[in-house]
């Protein structure tokens, strides 16, 4: 963490962290530089109770988007989707089911993808 010198005393213009072995550095770019869906961060999960945890954790406080998408409560967008998602997708009803949904639901996708 390193202190912002432009900045009111106490606060950050950079931190480091790591999430699942990837380094990741975050820039404090004021009040003018707002996350946008340029941004997100993907979470593959292999089951539809996974999905259900980190949707719950990632939404509260946020927005559900769609097809997957949230916004949590502090603006960076999230991809919770299951890991088998590409696989299911080459059916064109499997991505018609997803464009109706906001959370993912994995049966339903598996029974468009077999329809």
């Amino acid at each position: 963490m390193i202190d912002d010198p432009s900045g009111p005393k106490g606060s950050v213009l950079t931190v480091s962290f790591e999430l699942e072995g990837q380094r990741f550095t975050a820039l404090n770019g004021g009040p003018y530089q707002k996350f946008s869906d340029a941004i997100s961060f993907v979470v593959r999960c292999e089951s539809q109770q996974e999905i259900d945890e980190y949707w719950a954790k990632l939404a509260a406080g946020g927005t559900e988007i769609q097809c997957g998408w949230l916004r949590d409560k502090y603006g960076l967008c999230w991809q919770v989707i299951p890991a088998q998602l590409g696989e299911l997708l080459k059916n064109p009803k499997a991505m018609e089911a997803m464009m109706q949904m906001k959370k993912l639901d994995i049966a339903a996708l598996e029974r468009a993808s077999q329809s």
